[in-house]
């Protein structure tokens, strides 16, 4: 058997699994049609609902805590269980075997779209009375972008932003004062960056790593390619301020690794190594895998600071991650799913998520008050710094985004190798061009 059908068929045999594990594991013919009627509808027998994870960071605690445990909690008839496919099998692949998730987290709307799979909310809102305008504006704007006529294809969940993760122990180590409570510019970071990058006793310290190109632009919310057209959009005045950035980061004596294949460093050469100083990154990147690790009897000495900007964005943050919940159109349990949902975004269940790590998807500046309380790792840190700044909207995509990010790689190793910044610029949009319209001629 080849590895893709041996991973279906464990997909398969989750499915199977996860059924079984209902509270008496019967459903009626009911419960498995869509509800037709505008009245809501209530769930007064057994219903089990498979919950997957695409493209998004989401630990096992966090879901038994966030989505599992609270959902049982509140919904007597209904269970909940989340689907974990071997990380080998693509979403198309997932959908194409037949397993079908009720609801799907992360943010994946072009490959959902694509795969005829995503659910129209607005009937729902309707029927159920949901109060879309509850939910923070950058979230939903963003979510809107994803409907050609209008659609609203999910919910947001939480507001995943940007801080900047900060080692003591190296500033510590090399006598560096720590990294302000007051945003700071790339440039102030890149000049602290300069001072931490060092080799002692044979150890390698990384003063900062923004992960290149893509990470920078979000500082600016930018897209790569037109949202319409496809058409590369590198040669911007505001692209050429990140691509002179990165390389500035690039030129820090010591940053690059020394097997010059690749240009960034990643997470766990902060978490596990410990020998970052400086790592500007999601939220939920970090905070559920440290928190794991301090279980595990690992804890790093870090800090929060407010994620650095570009001079004239000071006051803003980068464009935040929206981490959405989606409800599958070819769900036969539509009315247990979206009053899942629906309670997912009350301020009960909102606080729950922001007390476990993750900042609200909902107007209610109180809830933020709370946030991190449960997560041990959190505790004592400059949670007020998460939310200095305004969050950007996610820029507008294009569905062939995903396809040519290989081009912003290639333009990263580029710029480590030394080709300057308006060769690569112009490299990089030929081929994006060119593979974008390869593309097209091939839907």
């Amino acid at each position: 058997m080849n590895t893709t059908k041996s991973a279906l068929a464990i997909i398969v045999a989750l499915s199977v699994l996860i059924t079984a594990c209902s509270k008496d594991g019967k459903r009626t013919d009911e419960q498995n049609q869509q509800s037709l009627s505008d009245k809501p509808v209530e769930i007064t027998e057994p219903v089990n609902l498979i919950f997957y994870v695409s493209g998004a960071t989401f630990t096992a605690t966090e879901f038994k805590n966030q989505i599992k445990d609270p959902v049982e909690k509140k919904f007597k008839h209904i269970t909940i269980d989340r689907l974990e496919p071997p990380s080998t099998v693509t979403v198309p692949e997932l959908f194409s075997s037949g397993t079908v998730p009720d609801l799907v987290f992360g943010d994946n709307y072009h490959t959902l779209k694509k795969l005829k799979v995503v659910e129209d909310l607005r009937p729902w809102f309707k029927k159920y009375n949901f109060d879309e305008s509850r939910i923070k504006p950058y979230l939903t704007g963003y979510i809107h972008s994803f409907g050609d006529n209008g659609e609203i294809y999910g919910v947001p969940y939480n507001s995943n932003q940007h801080i900047l993760y900060y080692n003591k122990d190296v500033f510590d180590k090399f006598g560096v004062p720590y990294p302000s409570d007051e945003q700071m510019t790339w440039e102030q970071a890149l000049d602290l960056a300069r001072q931490l990058t060092r080799t002692e006793n044979g150890v390698q310290y990384i003063g900062l790593d923004a992960e290149g190109l893509t990470y920078y632009s979000r500082s600016l919310a930018l897209a790569t390619i037109d949202p319409i057209t496809g058409k590369s959009l590198l040669g911007s005045p505001e692209w050429l301020r990140v691509f002179n950035i990165t390389k500035a980061n690039f030129e820090i004596p010591g940053f690059l690794p020394k097997d010059n294949t690749k240009y960034l460093w990643g997470r766990d050469v902060f978490m596990k190594d410990r020998t970052m100083a400086m790592r500007p990154a999601w939220l939920a990147n970090m905070v559920g895998p440290m928190e794991e690790l301090r279980q595990q009897g690992i804890d790093v000495n870090w800090d929060i600071a407010p994620i650095p900007t570009f001079a004239d964005q000071l006051g803003k943050t980068r464009e935040t991650q929206v981490h959405s919940i989606t409800m599958t159109s070819l769900s036969k349990k539509k009315d247990a799913a979206f009053q899942v949902i629906q309670y997912l975004l009350s301020d009960e269940a909102q606080r729950i998520i922001s007390r476990n790590g993750r900042v609200p998807a909902i107007i209610n500046p109180e809830l933020e008050k709370e946030y991190g309380a449960e997560v041990g790792t959190l505790k004592g840190k400059k949670i007020q710094n998460i939310f200095v700044g305004t969050p950007l909207q996610t820029h507008k995509s294009n569905p062939f985004e995903t396809d040519i990010a290989k081009y912003m790689t290639e333009a990263n190793l580029d710029l480590a190798h030394g080709l300057d910044v308006n060769s690569t610029i112009r490299k990089a949009s030929e081929n994006i061009d060119k593979e974008v319209e390869r593309l097209q001629k091939n839907q």
